[in-house]
């Protein structure tokens, strides 16, 4: 009778079994092994061009900086200038009011009257004189009325005075100037 021992090839199928697992193992570790070093190796890239991108970001933010503090110095000169060029055109515009104010006085005088002093405040205008009698400081009054340059004429004194034996009115009138 023949034996055949089939428990050797079992082994031996075993053996080579347990070889090929072992091969697919290490394959398989290399493998991954070889990944991670790839996912490695990009996470760095990546994080080296973050990096980069943060350092150019920080250089345009301080740029962005620099460029808003010049912009603000300019702000603030325009409103120097602007100021300067506000003072400037109001006083031309006011440079030929007292001429014309003068001349608005003088055409509304009667010949009955002396003014003694003009005092203007703002935009408020106070004439001292003397006139001959009421009648006179009221027509006096209505021609400034009548006048564009003035409004809100106004009597605040009047008081009868003696000079060179006649008798004379003393008044003393406001009125408001109206600019053009």
């Amino acid at each position: 009778m023949i034996k055949i021992n089939l428990l050797l090839t079992r082994k031996e199928k075993k053996k080579v079994g347990i070889r090929k697992e072992f091969i697919v193992f290490l394959l398989s570790m290399v493998l991954l092994i070889v990944f991670f070093i790839l996912i490695q190796w990009k996470l760095g890239k990546d994080k080296e061009e973050i990096l980069a991108q943060i350092a150019n970001t920080k250089k345009e933010i301080s740029y962005y900086k620099s460029l808003t503090t010049e912009v603000n110095k300019a702000k603030e000169s325009q409103k120097i200038f602007q100021d300067k060029l506000n003072i400037i055109n109001s006083l031309r515009k006011e440079k030929a009011s007292p001429a014309r104010i003068l001349d608005e006085i003088s055409m509304g005088k009667l010949e009955k009257i002396q003014l003694d002093s003009l005092k203007k405040e703002g935009q408020k205008l106070g004439i001292e004189g003397v006139a001959l009698d009421d009648e006179t400081v009221a027509n006096f009054m209505t021609n400034l009325r009548k006048s564009k340059m003035f409004k809100s004429v106004d009597l605040i004194v009047s008081e009868q005075i003696e000079q060179s034996k006649l008798k004379l009115k003393k008044f003393i009138l406001t009125c408001e100037i109206i600019l053009m």
